[in-house]
């Protein structure tokens, strides 16, 4: 990924996000899921944070999840849809509109930045972990979650080859992810101390590919690749694709699986009361000594016993 690489068309998402806002409520199941995960890790930080900002807010699942604790005194939400900020807002949290990536604050703002599951439609996610560093105060804590490389892996493939068999030809239908192993290097790269990416896998069934397409539309979900094709899927390759997924990601019940990979990133920006890793040769004692066995240089050759 490069910093001036453009992959997703940020008008289609947000447009796709105006559409769900409305009925949100029937397919957010994953945001609020995801939401009271990111409460749970916030649990384990003994702190307090006068002043957060979730980033990327949707309908507002993390300000319910939060509930008021945590030790959060005042949280801000963003969203760059204007009306799923609005419908953020009805929760009593203040609420604005701006793109994850062109953050209207001033540095070192905010105690804690969260962010539920909207990071993956970043086209500069690198220089979105910037601002993010940047916004943050001097020990601020920074908390993500968002979609990971094997995310609908199973729907990407059904697609794919259903398309090639009834028109000839495909296009990429379902966005990319990010790779697990890219993401702690990102926050690395971003500046941020302590860096931590973790993941989980969470597998949703469905009655039918109808159903699964329905639910990501309704969380503003659907694709909105640049390079997307122009024309929608025709009725023959749908019915194709529900036919391979059927036969090849079906559970013993004939529902069908779809996995979302969820990554999680936890970051600090630096300061320096951090405990910090020592310098190369300053260690007290041999790790050798530690687990009883030889220490070999490099180059040596181990000596037998």
């Amino acid at each position: 990924m490069t910093d001036s690489m453009n992959i997703f068309d940020r008008r289609l998402l947000r447009l796709h996000r105006e559409r769900a806002a409305t009925g949100l409520e029937r397919h957010d199941f994953l945001l609020r899921e995801i939401a009271g995960r990111l409460a749970e890790r916030l649990d384990v930080v003994n702190r307090t944070f006068p002043l957060a900002l979730d980033l990327g807010c949707h309908g507002g699942a993390l300000a319910t999840a939060l509930g008021g604790r945590k030790g959060i005194e005042r949280l801000v939400q963003c969203d760059s849809s204007y009306a799923m900020a609005l419908r953020a807002a009805g929760n009593g949290q203040p609420s604005l509109t701006a793109a994850e990536d062109l953050l209207p604050f001033t540095a070192e703002c905010f105690d804690l930045v969260l962010s539920n599951l909207s990071l993956h439609w970043v086209n500069d996610l690198p220089g979105c972990l910037l601002q993010v560093r940047q916004i943050l105060k001097p020990d601020g804590l920074f908390l993500a979650a968002l979609l990971g490389g094997a995310t609908l892996h199973e729907l990407r493939d059904v697609l794919m080859e259903a398309e090639l068999a009834t028109s000839g030809g495909a296009g990429p239908r379902v966005s990319p992810f990010v790779d697990l192993r890219d993401a702690g290097a990102l926050l690395q790269r971003a500046g941020f101390a302590l860096p931590v990416a973790d993941s989980d896998t969470l597998i949703v069934t469905y009655a039918d590919l109808p159903a699964l397409l329905r639910d990501l539309r309704g969380m503003g979900e659907t694709s909105a690749l640049l390079a997307r094709p122009d024309k929608p899927l025709t009725r023959a390759a749908l019915a194709q694709a529900d036919d391979l997924y059927r036969r090849r990601h079906a559970d013993r019940e004939g529902r069908l699986m779809a996995t979302f990979q969820v990554i999680y990133l936890t970051g600090w920006a630096p300061h320096e009361a951090q405990q910090k890793a020592l310098r190369p040769g300053s260690a007290r004692s041999r790790l050798a000594d530690a687990l009883g066995t030889q220490e070999v240089g490099a180059g040596d050759k181990a000596r037998p016993d």
